[in-house]
């Protein structure tokens, strides 16, 4: 890029430039002899933290690429873009273009520097998804594919004429099989939420009609363990929403809640149809104040000020706190929840954070380890916005 010509009398402080400067949604700063800040626009005051006094550019962003590209500019050489990264206090990935800029007035310090500063973390954090979903998607595929080849090869073998082994094999095969098949049933699941989670639903579905079917048709799941699951609240309960993805939701938690329930305990699912945000934190708190609690998606200002709640709350060993922020990211299990040929997927309750944002509801999570957990969902009785939102 070449330099730009600037009147070193005033560079970019001219009223109009100024404004423009100031109105730009991302940090720029212009940086003059000594390394001194001599602008800075809003935007790079609340990035850096800048006092009303910006100072030295060295006191305010300590990093030894940034400040040795901007030294190389204000000596006059070209334009330059380095990338910087921070751990602590919290996880920052930034790309800073450092410009030249020549004074077009003899006598006058000849260089100056404009940094234009982009912060990349939420593309860098999608892009370390990304790569952490094919890997974990892989691998578990590979597993139950490996099993079954494992299996085809010994009853190629010696197992051939052994009815005894034979049997059991193949009821092991039948079980990966199965394992697939709910992991690709999730993959597409999951993928179509996400294609259309942008799109807010336009119709009318009843939570707790939802609710109702979801519970009649899991109950034999919930037989081999003694479990029970009881329907609590208001039986009319309505939204807006898509009838199958609230389905989906009411199939995922309960599913969940069955997994990790104690054999012969009780789960309930509630309803209640009609309340406001101010509500909201007394209702997905019910578990005291000793139990972590977390909000994993927030209602979002298109939803309106009236919601209807779907609670499902298991006896279950609950979950310690510090695994409650990863519990909607996919394939995490918590410690001692391993995958298996009747274990879920993992992706659970990515799908079911995926289909309530699409809602513009809201999703929460409460627990106490030796007590259970609960989880909540909130969904909008009325949505304003008309136009598909970026998501």
């Amino acid at each position: 890029m070449p330099a730009i010509t600037v009147s070193a009398t005033a560079p970019i402080a001219a009223a109009p430039a100024r404004e423009i400067l100031d109105h730009l949604p991302f940090p720029v700063m212009l940086v003059g002899p000594g390394g001194r800040i001599e602008r800075a626009n809003p935007a790079a005051h609340e990035f850096l933290g800048l006092g009303a006094e910006s100072g030295l550019l060295s006191a305010s962003l300590r990093q030894p690429k940034v400040l040795e590209a901007v030294s190389a500019v204000l000596k006059g050489d070209k334009a330059r873009i380095v990338e910087y990264s921070t751990v602590a206090p919290i996880e920052s990935h930034v790309r800073v273009h450092v410009i030249p800029l020549k004074a077009d007035e003899p006598g006058a310090f000849p260089w100056r520097a404009l940094l234009v500063l982009a912060d990349e973390t939420s593309s860098k954090r999608a892009e370390r998804m990304r790569a952490d979903f094919l890997a974990n998607a892989s691998h578990e595929l590979r597993t139950p594919l490996a099993s079954l080849a494992g299996f085809i090869e010994t009853l190629r073998g010696h197992a051939r004429d052994d009815i005894e082994a034979r049997e059991k094999f193949l009821s092991i095969m039948q079980d990966q099989t199965e394992r697939m098949r709910r992991l690709i049933n999730d993959l597409l699941s999951l993928s179509r939420v996400e294609m259309d989670e942008h799109v807010p639903p336009s119709g009318e579905a009843d939570l707790a009609a939802m609710a109702l079917d979801t519970i009649d048709s899991i109950r034999p799941l919930a037989r081999p363990k003694s479990i029970r699951i009881d329907f609590e609240g208001d039986p009319n309960a309505k939204v807006v929403g898509e009838r199958d993805q609230l389905f989906e939701i009411a199939q995922n938690l309960i599913e969940n809640a069955i997994k990790y329930s104690e054999p012969g305990s009780r789960i309930i699912c509630d309803i209640h149809a009609d309340i406001g945000r101010e509500e909201i934190e007394r209702l997905t708190s019910s578990m005291g104040p000793e139990a972590g609690r977390l909000t994993i998606a927030a209602p979002a200002r298109s939803a309106g000020t009236r919601f209807a709640l779907l609670r499902v709350r298991d006896a279950g060993k609950g979950i310690e706190r510090r695994h409650l922020p990863r519990l909607s990211e996919r394939f995490y299990r918590v410690d001692g929840q391993k995958s298996g040929p009747k274990e879920g997927t993992g992706l659970g309750l990515a799908i079911v954070k995926h289909i309530v944002s699409r809602h513009r509801g809201g999703f929460y999570v409460e627990s106490q380890p030796g007590e259970g957990t609960v989880f909540s969902v909130i969904i909008p009785r009325h949505i304003t916005e008309t136009q598909p939102v970026e998501g």
